[in-house]
């Protein structure tokens, strides 16, 4: 099975090794047809402390690299 790649900003840079982000999905109200914004946030691995708070990153699904990462940051 594929891994999936989501596009998001990060919003915190805090922790080391680990980025939070937020990813963004825009879809129609099934009865409104309103456009409607949820967003999610995940915690990925940047092993190297490079991604600073505003960066636009990719992040890709992997094994479990603690409680609550699942998700590695790609190199842009």
């Amino acid at each position: 099975m594929p891994k999936r790649i989501l596009t998001g900003t990060v919003t915190s840079d805090k922790n080391e090794q680990t980025v939070t982000v937020s990813v963004e999905r825009r879809f129609k109200h099934p009865v409104l047809q309103k456009t409607i914004r949820k967003s999610k946030k995940y915690r990925a691995h940047d092993a190297n402390n490079t991604f600073k708070v505003g960066d636009t990153v990719r992040i890709q699904e992997c094994a479990p690299i603690s409680k609550s990462k699942r998700w590695e940051v790609i190199a842009n």
